[in-house]
């Protein structure tokens, strides 16, 4: 069946389906609540979610993470990961209600104080779901967790949160669907994968756990500041109203993205596990998925980096417009995240799980400099600083990542060529429809000219010649959309394995 396997493919359809869903629910949901709060209240909350991000990792600890790397699991490695999870899920919402007051000073923002004490409780819930989500994980059963992503977020948001905002609720409606999203998460989890609860504070396996946790935390706090620095300055040098409008850039900006990886990562974690010994295999599905991400993903951010400005127009109005420049630069450097995203659990399931956490020190050090000198100057300068170190961490992980299967770099060249030229046929689409709209000054109108002529542009010489994505990248189609193949040229269409066969 190829690099990926039966399981594997079906995992990342699943999850496909249920990320295709939930970006519609979210995208939906988020352009009512900016409209209706606006940038001030959206960075009220983007500190709450700042301070919960944080200490989910903390409360996190990778004891279930612990549970999806394991080659065989028993009651016992469920029970430990089970009872120190809420246990450290406890102290974790003890601490931050406790800590709010401070926390809340050091953004100047005393209206954060509430947001912060009411999130603590999100770090218990999601400590106590986590083995559960996990063991869904493990069992590559996609269709429950995209289901459970996709009811959680439905019932949070769009029943309760949007209800709450349109009512005049404020903040409260931020904070009430975060929680009610959590806690569905949590019941429905466990209802799905049911697991032992009795106590357990020490057994033989203890060890093991305790290792791949400490190499988790250590790996999350590290990525929560790369990932997090640039938002925590701007709240502390700049004020709450640019966080907000730089907050709902980066979550726009990154809403496809981190549901492509919600899809991908997962299965290939849990589908990488089970290749631990088969190197050869691990590495075609890691070099298809790059060359998949080169050809098609590439262009399709380059598209919405041209798109941005009007795209901020259409959706959330002229109070959001000074998100659009930094839209535009985040979008640009999306590629970099997804590369980043598939190449770390190449490290976790190549032995290598502390890489990840060394490679990105001197990283983290390097944009904390970025960040303190240039954020202060304004959003431009904490987007550009973003979008450079996101480069950089997919440069230094992808190449760690591709020492490890023992790649080379040098295949993929005629896959970045092939995705240079998809992008410069968006790029005459799109100033194509902007000029033929322009003096409409309607943004809808020029997302829909420019989004037509990009298709035309793009689909034609692609369905006249589907070889011309590459065979790497046309068997990754192929594999996910059998109907694709039928028009594939030149004599009988090849199948899935023979594509994959033929890879770089």
């Amino acid at each position: 069946m190829g690099a990926l396997g039966r399981s594997g493919v079906s995992a990342v359809k699943w999850s496909t389906v249920s990320s295709l869903v939930r970006f519609a629910l979210q995208l939906g949901a988020q352009v009512v609540l900016a409209r209706t709060l606006g940038p001030q209240t959206f960075g009220l909350f983007a500190i709450g979610m700042l301070v919960l991000t944080f200490a989910n990792f903390v409360s996190g600890f990778g004891f279930s993470w612990s549970l999806l790397q394991r080659p065989t699991l028993q009651n016992e490695d469920i029970r430990f990961a089970w009872t120190w999870q809420v246990l450290v899920g406890l102290l974790t919402t003890a601490s931050v209600y406790l800590l709010a007051p401070l926390l809340a000073g050091y953004f100047h923002e005393p209206a954060a104080q509430p947001v912060i004490k009411w999130l603590a409780l999100a770090c218990l819930l999601t400590a106590a779901a986590a083995p559960a989500s996990y063991l869904l994980q493990r069992d590559l059963n996609f269709r429950a967790v995209g289901l459970i992503q996709v009811g959680s977020y439905a019932v949070g948001y769009v029943l309760v949160g949007v209800p709450m905002a349109l009512s005049g609720w404020g903040i409260a409606s931020l904070v009430a669907a975060w929680l009610v999203q959590t806690g569905v998460t949590l019941a429905a989890s466990y209802a799905l994968k049911p697991h032992p609860v009795r106590p357990l504070f020490w057994y033989s396996g203890a060890g093991l756990a305790l290792g791949t946790g400490r190499a988790v935390f250590a790996t999350n706090i590290v990525n929560w500041l790369l990932n997090n620095m640039d938002r925590v300055l701007i709240g502390r040098l700049l004020n709450t109203q640019a966080l907000g409008l730089y907050n709902v850039a980066y979550n726009l900006a990154t809403l496809p993205n981190t549901l492509l990886l919600g899809a991908l990562q997962p299965a290939f974690m849990a589908t990488g596990a089970r290749l631990q010994d088969q190197l050869p295999r691990l590495g075609k599905a890691y070099l298809q998925m790059l060359a998949s991400v080169l050809v098609l993903g590439v262009p399709a951010f380059v598209f919405l980096a041209l798109i941005a400005n009007d795209l901020v127009r259409l959706l959330y109005g002229p109070a959001w417009r000074e998100s659009g420049w930094v839209l535009q630069v985040l979008f640009l450097s999306m590629p970099a995240y997804v590369v980043w995203g598939l190449s770390t659990p190449v490290l976790w399931n190549t032995g290598r799980k502390h890489h990840e956490f060394a490679l990105q020190l001197p990283l983290l050090v390097l944009g904390a400099a970025g960040f303190y000198a240039l954020a202060g100057q304004g959003l431009r300068s904490a987007a550009a600083v973003a979008a450079l170190l996101l480069v950089l961490r997919a440069a230094v992980i992808g190449m760690a990542a591709m020492h490890a299967l023992q790649l080379r770099w040098t295949p993929l060249l005629p896959q970045a060529l092939r995705g240079l030229l998809i992008s410069g046929l968006c790029v005459v689409g799109v100033w194509l429809g902007q000029s033929a709209t322009a003096r409409f000054d309607n943004a809808g109108l020029t997302l829909l000219a420019s989004g037509l002529l990009t298709l035309c542009l793009v689909a034609t010489p692609l369905v006249l010649r589907p070889r011309w994505l590459g065979d790497a990248t046309l068997g990754m189609v192929i594999r996910f959309f059998p109907a694709v193949a039928r028009f594939v040229q030149r004599g009988d269409p090849p199948s899935v394995d023979s594509l994959s066969k033929q890879l770089p």
